[in-house]
């Protein structure tokens, strides 16, 4: 059901603002009114479930000081102002800062309703997106798969929220390793798609003939449908979408511009063209590398995450040990940074080969961290990034993962974690509060 919307009047004339009220009421909205921007301030605020219509001139805090206010608590709160006779040009300054719209007095009541259905039909489409972008991105499913909150993580779920949500075709590249499958897969459960079908393909390691028949058929035997027509109305996905050879590239992009927009199967093209000084641009035919390129994702290489490398490898190290009925192995602080300054060429997967190799040398008792570091390199010491950090970030980040990990272990007991740790109370509470580590997570 959709929600509400309010329609917050303020303007310090008694008889303006009821004459507004009752006339907005006529026209079936939910009004509240305010004799002071001080007043309306204490109720309006971000997401408030509608819009304001505020008078420019007002004692104390006049109309242009409360839209700044507003907009900086709230900038996509619609604000209609209204203004005297003469002050156009204050009204246009109003409209730079944020406003909505405004009207000169005196006014056309007819107006006042017409821009109010705009701007409350405005506001509840604004309220409605942000409501699904916190579903999708607290929510179970795909989006909790991509574990961290390194900057680079964050601009990653808010671009697969935003390109999830979008019509058109999108491309995915990135280091080999960095979970390209797995955005493709976000994406989808995102998107309008979502129930729709999903099919993956990976076009590598096919000669021509039976990659065209493949996707657009007639297929030989009549034993499988052309991809286009199995993902029909859904999502396809093209893995190693750099290995068409230039007349499927032809077919496709003919096939994409037949569809029209919006598509009604959409494409999700994954590049993982490990050429050296190639990209995917340089082997896709220009009309469709842009055709695709249009909405483009490019993973962080997990080197550039931080931290995040230790939360990885901390929740891949449980799952190991669950699934071998052994102990997690738990890090040293040098073990730790070893682990954040390595260079990681193979991203994720190397991360969790490196994780299930950990748990099961734990499990007979012996070998390191550093030593399987060292095999990965096959050096006597283990590659180090050349990407230098302070001390201060590694202390930090193995601190971080010290408390996590012992408060997934207690599930949530503050006193075992603060025992455990030797921590008073307001120690442990200032800790997870600057790490970003909520108690009812644990629970």
């Amino acid at each position: 059901m959709a929600q509400a919307m309010k329609i917050a009047i303020v303007d310090d004339e008694q008889d303006m603002r009821q004459s507004i009220s009752q006339w907005l009421a006529l026209s079936g909205f939910d009004t509240e009114t305010y004799a002071s921007a001080e007043d309306a301030l204490k109720t309006v605020g971000a997401d408030y479930p509608g819009v304001v219509v505020s008078d420019i001139k007002m004692p104390g805090m006049d109309g242009m000081t409360f839209l700044k206010r507003l907009m900086s608590v709230d900038s996509a709160l619609p604000v209609i102002m209204i203004t005297g006779h003469g002050d156009v040009p204050m009204a246009v300054e109003a409209m730079r800062v944020g406003a909505f719209d405004f009207l000169e007095k005196p006014f056309n009541p007819d107006r006042m309703t017409e821009l109010a259905k705009k701007a409350t039909n405005s506001r509840r489409l604004t309220l409605d997106s942000r409501a699904l972008r916190r579903e999708l991105s607290d929510g179970s499913g795909m989006m909790k798969k991509l574990i961290g909150t390194s900057p680079v993580m964050e601009r990653l779920r808010e671009d697969i929220l935003d390109l999830g949500q979008a019509e058109g075709h999108v491309l995915i590249d990135g280091e080999t390793g960095t979970g390209k499958t797995l955005v493709a897969h976000a994406l989808h459960s995102v998107g309008a798609k979502a129930g729709r079908k999903f099919v993956i393909f990976s076009c590598a390691g096919q000669d021509e003939l039976r990659l065209a028949r493949r996707i657009f058929g007639p297929m030989d035997d009549g034993s499988q449908i052309p991809l286009i027509e199995e993902a029909r109305g859904g999502t396809l996905v093209l893995e190693d979408v750099d290995a068409l050879p230039p007349s499927v590239q032809a077919r496709l992009l003919a096939w994409m511009n037949e569809q029209g927009t919006p598509a009604e199967t959409r494409i999700v093209a994954i590049s993982n063209l490990q050429e050296q000084g190639k990209t995917c641009e340089d082997v896709l035919r220009p009309d469709l590398y842009y055709r695709l390129a249009a909405m483009k994702i490019t993973l962080p290489p997990l080197r550039t995450r931080g931290e995040d490398i230790l939360t990885l490898f901390t929740r891949l190290a449980e799952q190991f040990a669950e699934e071998y009925g052994c102990d997690a192995p738990e890090l040293s602080a040098q073990e730790a940074a070893e682990l954040l300054q390595a260079p990681w060429p193979g991203n994720i997967r190397q991360l969790q080969n490196l994780a299930e190799r950990a748990v099961l040398q734990a499990r007979r008792g012996t070998g390191t961290i550093t030593s399987l570091l060292m095999a990965d390199t096959d050096t006597a010491q283990p590659a180090m990034t050349t990407e230098g950090k302070p001390l201060k970030e590694y202390v930090e980040a193995f601190e971080r993962m010290l408390i996590d990990n012992t408060m997934r272990r207690h599930k949530g007991s503050i006193v075992a974690v603060m025992d455990e740790l030797c921590l008073p109370r307001r120690t442990l509470n200032e800790k997870m509060a600057k790490y970003g580590l909520t108690r009812s997570d644990y629970l």
